[in-house]
């Protein structure tokens, strides 16, 4: 199905907001395209070599004609491309789709596109107007009981989704943390712990410490758990970090959990400083709404957490403010990559 090079004129300028605000109404259309492509593993089936739509439809068992108009679609977002002769190869972007790919989005691509979200965003307007989440009003629940007991599948999308994005950053953030007189660290809601197994293999003379919900615990990375290589360094603790953070340590990090209501991220910053000896440093690790090349992304994460939950990303300002009102003194700001910034603070003495 070769295409021809388009030899339409560009439209007026005139025409160009009215344009943009169709595409941006048809938002939904995109979103639904990458999730096809993600759940029918499209990526996955193209090689290295471009294939044709009838090549790629029978690998796959789906109708070419079909598969062809899902194709156009992405390629006109750049992802996928379509050759001069109809075929179709990968993009920088497609490749991410890949499940075997080192930067793997494809559970992030399913994971906001999952079926309660097509239910929730048409509720933004009452959530804005009420500034509370619409979740219990939709499926008479909150969101992680919803989750967790009527929506298996897509709790465990959300599993694999956190598990692929927290261990892609967990590198870049053990290659941005100074660990110069520290002894002992402890990862504040780190999930399975991968930023903590980075920092332990970076730091062979290094103690660590996961905190997390018991079931999140009890699933830690294998490197952490009992038989593991790090297991002798690691204490490993359940717990909520909102009730008590029972730990000592020379380094605190707490990274994209500070998402909830303001009153809950206060008691786990006072909980922190509670525990933490004087001068113990606290690196606070978040999305920002503001001062980040990956605005787009982190304004709409912001929005479907008002709608889920009812939480908030935060700005540089407010989450300032909340540290320092917690006791803690901030000091450098700054990027650990094009979506986080760290906070550095210390607890005063």
């Amino acid at each position: 199905m070769p295409t021809a090079p388009s030899t339409a004129p560009a439209p007026p300028a005139t025409q160009l907001p009215a344009m943009r605000l169709r595409e941006l109404v048809f938002g939904a259309a995109c979103a639904a395209a990458v999730r096809a492509a993600a759940r029918l593993r499209v990526a996955d089936a193209l090689g290295e070599t471009p294939a044709t739509v009838e090549e790629l439809a029978a690998e796959l068992g789906l109708a070419p004609q079909p598969l062809h108009r899902l194709l156009r679609a992405l390629s006109c977002y750049g992802v996928f491309a379509e050759t001069e002769d109809g075929r179709y190869t990968h993009t920088e972007m497609s490749r991410l789709l890949r499940e075997d790919s080192p930067d793997s989005l494809r559970y992030i691509s399913l994971w906001c596109t999952e079926p309660w979200t097509w239910e929730a965003w048409p509720l933004l307007d009452e959530a804005v107007r009420s500034g509370k989440d619409v979740f219990a009003d939709l499926y008479g629940k909150g969101f992680f009981d919803y989750l967790h007991s009527d929506a298996g599948d897509s709790a465990r999308v959300f599993d694999q989704a956190m598990t692929h994005s927290s261990r892609q950053s967990a590198q870049d953030l053990a290659d941005f943390v100074d660990l110069t007189g520290v002894s002992s660290v402890v990862d504040i809601g780190g999930g399975q712990g991968h930023v903590l197994a980075s920092l332990l293999e970076k730091d062979e003379a290094l103690r660590g410490t996961l905190l997390d919900l018991p079931k999140v615990v009890a699933n830690a990375d294998p490197r952490l758990r009992d038989g593991g290589p790090l297991a002798p360094r690691v204490q490993l603790v359940p717990g909520d970090c909102r009730n008590a953070v029972p730990v000592r340590a020379d380094l605190y990090i707490i990274k994209n959990i500070l998402e909830w209501d303001d009153a809950s991220t206060r008691m786990t910053l006072r909980n922190i400083v509670q525990s933490a000896p004087p001068g113990a440093r606290v690196m606070v690790v978040e999305n920002l709404i503001d001062d980040s090349p990956s605005m787009r992304f982190t304004t709409a994460m912001d929005l479907l957490l008002l709608l889920n939950v009812g939480g908030a990303k935060h700005s540089k300002d407010s989450l300032i403010a909340l540290m320092t009102e917690a006791g803690l003194t901030v000091g450098e700001i700054r990027p650990v990559n094009a979506y986080l910034h760290a906070f550095e603070a210390t607890v005063a003495g």
